[in-house]
């Protein structure tokens, strides 16, 4: 076990031994080289250190080479060289106990969470959303939270987005304007990450951080997070990790310093955290890592150059491990001149050149001391790790994932109901009222139209009976003139000539009863 009277034993100089005191051990650290100059050896005995004084670990693997630390190690002439060298005694190889992670659930148990748990600021980076959009974003997720509507996964928020841009003159007065162009700009953008692979991220069961708190066997569970499809999008990688760190955060209580961590945090690919990150997140941030650690949580960067991680929050790395930098233009040679001042001088030799011609698993150590302040800068050797450096294979992989405690508990997801569900609901009830309401306007419109015919048929007919009675009164006129004029010209004729006059008198006084009884 790595540990000496003074902490955990994590290098050797030619004074002897360097150990990480550990009640200083929550004071943030970093590990920070060139490419194959010994970073994630270096990582892996750190994390091992830790791991076997009861602390677990979090750190994402982007190689897969750091699964190999949940197989013993084995011995080799070159452990065999600097076990003789630093006149250590032969170490006994150990494993570490492992849960293996994967957000896109192919190589561990998935590591989730909800939409809500993300929140508008986080997911607007993810995004990459601009000022106005995120206000958007902001805006939908309060209007989400005061109709009490969860929003767990991305059909959700795709739901609320559709339901907020529909509605948009109904929330404009109390939450602010919402254009559709910015509705659909963020919908684009979940599309993009949606193609790739990012939907898997959000959802049911959501990651419980408890989880990463875990201890075995008197061992800190390694939680091991496969991150080689994973970093090749650079803003997914980093803001679920941000995520973590932030609930980390939130959730925890407040313990001070404590004579080792609850946690220790290790962020490789650091540069990415604060790539294209706007001052505000940058901002939040460092108050995270300033704060974190009074909730018992080391958070240790990984990265290339120290020149990679904003002064802000470089200031608050104690605890240092610095592989070799290589100065090939006069941008590197500032950085080189940088990370040396960083350290309090050893008068043995001149750190800036030191930094320079350093081999691989050779480092420049500076540690905080018990009262917290940074020790002179030491040049020094890595231990070797005691598991097994390297890659495990994919049986191996799966074994420990099916013996894990908590295997089952996040490898099947389940949908309830949430935004998605009860806005989906809302509309099929106003589109089936909307129909009856179109139904029976037509069939109102059916039964007016009718009407109308009926109406239409009673007129035709009461005018077809006027006509019909109109002509029978002709008729009757037209007879009974007729028999009038018969019998009076009957009577002039039996009458003789002294009536001729009377009976052209009787006959026009016919006709004009005829033709009187036609114009009426």
């Amino acid at each position: 076990m790595y540990t000496t009277d003074n902490g955990l034993y994590i290098a050797h100089s030619s004074d002897g031994p360097i150990s990480i005191v550990g009640k200083m051990a929550n004071r943030h650290g970093l590990i920070a080289g060139a490419t194959g100059t010994g970073k994630t050896v270096t990582l892996q005995v750190l994390a091992e250190t830790f791991c076997q004084a009861g602390v677990p670990c979090f750190m994402a693997d982007m190689k897969g080479d750091l699964s190999g630390i949940s197989q013993t190690g084995s011995s080799s002439s070159f452990i065999e060289k600097r076990i003789a060298e630093f006149g250590m005694q032969p170490p006994q190889f150990q494993s570490c106990p492992v849960r293996f992670y994967d957000v896109f659930g192919e190589q561990g148990h998935p590591m989730r969470s909800t939409i809500s748990q993300m929140g508008p600021d986080m997911l607007a980076r993810l995004l990459n959303l601009n000022e106005t959009q995120s206000g958007i974003l902001n805006i939908v997720f309060r209007i989400a939270d005061d109709k009490k509507l969860l929003l767990i996964d991305m059909k959700d928020l795709r739901s609320m987005l559709d339901y907020v841009a529909k509605n948009a003159s109904t929330f404009t007065t109390q939450y602010g304007n919402i254009s559709s162009q910015s509705v659909g700009a963020i919908q684009r953008a979940l599309l993009a990450l949606e193609n790739q692979g990012g939907d898997k991220f959000f959802g049911e069961p959501a990651f419980d951080i408890s989880d990463l708190l875990a201890t075995e066997g008197g061992k800190g569970v390694m939680s091991v997070l496969a991150a080689d499809k994973l970093m090749m999008q650079p803003k997914l990688y980093s803001t679920f990790l941000l995520w973590l760190m932030s609930e980390l955060y939130s959730t925890l209580p407040e313990v001070g310093d404590m004579p080792l961590p609850k946690l220790v945090f290790f962020f490789d690919e650091a540069h990415m955290l604060f790539d294209d990150t706007s001052k505000a997140m940058v901002d939040k941030i460092e108050q995270v890592v300033r704060l974190i650690r009074s909730k018992g949580v080391g958070i240790y960067f990984i990265s290339q150059s120290p020149a990679d991680i904003p002064d802000a929050i470089l200031g608050q790395l104690g605890n240092r491990v610095q592989h070799a930098l290589r100065a090939y233009t006069p941008k590197d040679k500032k950085t080189v001149k940088a990370a040396a001042e960083s350290f309090r001088e050893n008068p043995a030799f001149k750190t800036e050149e030191a930094i320079q011609n350093l081999e691989t698993g050779e480092a420049l150590v500076s540690i905080l001391d018990e009262k917290g302040a940074p020790t002179i800068v030491q040049r020094a050797k890595i231990l070797f790790p005691l598991s097994q450096i390297g890659a495990v294979n994919a049986t191996q992989r799966e074994m420990i994932i099916r013996q894990s405690r908590i295997y089952g508990k996040y490898d099947k997801a389940y949908d309830r109901e949430s935004a998605f569900e009860v806005l989906l609901a809302q509309a099929e009830k106003e589109q089936a009222e909307a129909e009856k309401a179109k139904a029976e306007a037509e069939k109102e419109k059916q039964k007016a139209k009718e009407e109308k015919e009926k109406a239409k048929e009673e007129k035709a007919k009461a005018k077809k009976s006027s006509s019909s009675t109109t002509g029978k009164i002709i008729s009757t006129a037209a007879t009974t003139a007729a028999r009038t004029a018969a019998r009076e010209i009957t009577k002039s004729i039996v009458g003789g000539s002294s009536k001729k006059k009377s009976s052209s008198s009787v006959l026009g006084s016919l006709v004009r009863g005829i033709l009187g009884n036609l114009l009426k």
